[in-house]
């Protein structure tokens, strides 16, 4: 970009996560609307929080309340949703912070574009695979109600696709709630995102 030049500064991530004591990065789930995506990040960012850990949690609902509310639910909207989000969570890494980021981000190329963004092995993608029928049964929103009745438009698993994630670092496909945050916060240990 023309006129504009990066300004360094004294602190970086390094120096913001080590007084924080722990390695930042992004938890990115993925999954159709009602996977239980929300839930699940919200209860991993509960145990972490309650361990002492710093953390910031972005829902797709409530970002798309301020941050993203000019946008629609068009694809190149819902790309420049995730391109938006993805920005986001890159600096809330560089300030040392463990990200929890919940959105139904249907298509690779955003997932990508996202990881790109940060350093190797600070992306953590999380496959919320919870079948579109049981997605459905629960549509605690109404949403695929609304969307079968031709209500709602580009409404992800009805009328606009899914691509779902090939090689996550984590695959939900098991139902156990409290065994799925166990899953996630163990894999934190195990990479040494959490300290010992």
């Amino acid at each position: 970009m023309k006129n504009i030049t990066w300004h360094n500064t004294s602190i970086g991530k390094k120096e913001r996560s080590s007084i924080k004591a722990q390695k930042p990065c992004v938890l990115w789930l993925t999954g159709l609307s009602g996977s239980g995506k929300s839930s699940l990040a919200n209860a991993v960012e509960k145990k972490l929080f309650e361990k002492g850990y710093h953390t910031y949690l972005l829902d797709g609902d409530n970002v798309r309340m301020g941050l993203n509310k000019d946008l629609s639910f068009d694809e190149a909207s819902r790309n420049e949703n995730i391109r938006r989000i993805a920005e986001l969570c890159k600096l809330f890494v560089d300030s040392g912070l463990i990200v929890l980021s919940a959105f139904i981000s249907p298509f690779k190329k955003d997932r990508d574009m996202a990881r790109a963004l940060l350093d190797e092995g600070e992306f953590i993608e999380i496959f919320v695979d919870t079948p579109l029928e049981i997605c459905e049964k629960r549509d605690v929103k109404g949403l695929y109600k609304k969307a079968r009745n031709g209500e709602i438009k580009n409404f992800t698993g009805i009328s606009s696709p899914y691509e779902k994630p090939l090689n996550a670092e984590i695959h939900i496909k098991d139902y156990d709630f409290d065994e799925n945050v166990e899953l996630i916060l163990r894999y934190l240990e195990k990479k040494g995102f959490l300290r010992a």
